[in-house]
């Protein structure tokens, strides 16, 4: 995750003023809703005769402005968003007034020369009547992509700042058991003791490290999993006992950094701990289309610990929210004798 100085953290999405992709699907859905909205109410207007025709024909024109505005803009998003400030926004305005006043001198040439006679009124007022219905709805639209756009960033810059807080704390009680793990085993297995300091210099490189992009992948989450189970095993000893059912899992598939092993942490800190006979921790993970589910279930106490098993769950499901959106799924509950949780991680659309 790259570093962000606070100054920079607060003051970013506000300045960058990101325009949304015309590229996509949202923005392109919202262009046409809002110009066949305007045909139809102005269709019903009181005075307007109500032809067929004319409806059609009128939502047949918007829907190909439409077209080459979100074309146009899509092309030169790039350059725009170059601007310092608002002026990105002001670029697209003054852009869709541009198309709108050529294609309105070419629809009304057009209608004189096939002799349709379907536009009334003369050149000037066709135009001037055209731009100014394209000015209002063109502020009004770009208003509510600027608001969308700083929620969006506001939301990023609070799950950002979840995550780095995530990353920077390690509980002084994992930490102090360990340390304790390793003194005894310094005298007794030497070997033992030198891959507990390994494990542990993973596991503060991956809580308090920075990279270079917010993700990582599966099987880098899975493999940092597996040093702190082995350093809970030498604590823990048969007390502790993790069966692993990982099927076809895609090692390469896009995970946020430190998701998974908080919720193993929270099942053997609140599933195993507690028991003197101990208990045994599930793993479970396949493939589903283009994403993952992985299941992590671990026994449920008759006097449950401290802060429960719900500890962490609203971080990870805050930012399994921002990252897959809403087809993701993190499901956490009581089942008889166990507690689970469940991920459903979409993919990457291609």
């Amino acid at each position: 995750m790259p570093e962000i100085t606070p100054r920079r953290a607060l003051r970013g999405p506000a300045e960058q003023s990101l325009l949304p992709d015309f590229c996509r699907l949202p923005a392109l859905f919202a262009m046409f809703v809002v110009g066949a909205l305007t045909v139809t109410v102005m269709w019903l207007a009181a005075d307007n005769p109500r032809n067929w025709s004319t409806y059609s024909v009128s939502m047949l024109f918007v829907t190909w402005l439409v077209l080459v505005i979100a074309v146009l803009l899509c092309k030169l998003r790039p350059w725009l968003q170059r601007l310092p400030g608002h002026l990105p926004y002001v670029g697209v305005w003054l852009l869709i007034l541009l198309i709108v006043l050529l294609a309105s001198l070419v629809a009304h040439w057009f209608d004189g020369a096939q002799q349709m006679g379907m536009i009334k009124s003369g050149t000037t007022d066709f135009t001037r009547d055209n731009l100014v219905i394209a000015a209002l709805l063109g502020a009004a639209m770009l208003r509510y992509f600027y608001v969308l756009a700083q929620w969006q960033a506001r939301l990023a810059a609070v799950t950002r700042a979840q995550v780095e807080a995530l990353q920077a704390r390690i509980r002084p009680h994992f930490l102090f058991n360990s340390m304790n793990t390793v003194a005894a085993l310094i005298r007794v297995d030497p070997a033992a003791a030198e891959r507990t300091v390994e494990d542990l210099c993973d596991l503060f490189r991956a809580a308090l490290g920075q990279h270079d992009n917010a993700d990582g992948t599966l099987g880098e989450e899975l493999a940092l999993v597996e040093r702190y189970l082995a350093i809970e095993q030498l604590r823990l000893g048969e007390r502790l006992r993790v069966t692993r059912e990982l099927q076809d899992l895609p090692a390469e598939f896009p995970l946020p950094r430190l998701l998974l092993q908080p919720l193993v942490e929270n099942a053997v800190r609140h599933g195993i701990q507690p028991l003197r006979e101990g208990g045994e921790v599930i793993l479970r993970g396949r493939r589903e289309g283009n994403g993952v589910r992985i299941e992590i279930i671990n026994p449920l106490p008759d006097t449950p610990a401290v802060g429960g098993n719900g500890h962490g769950l609203s971080n990870v499901r805050q930012r399994v929210a921002w990252r897959y959106g809403p087809q993701a799924r993190v499901i956490a509950a009581a089942r008889g004798d166990r507690f689970e949780v469940l991920l459903q991680l979409p993919g990457d659309p291609p």
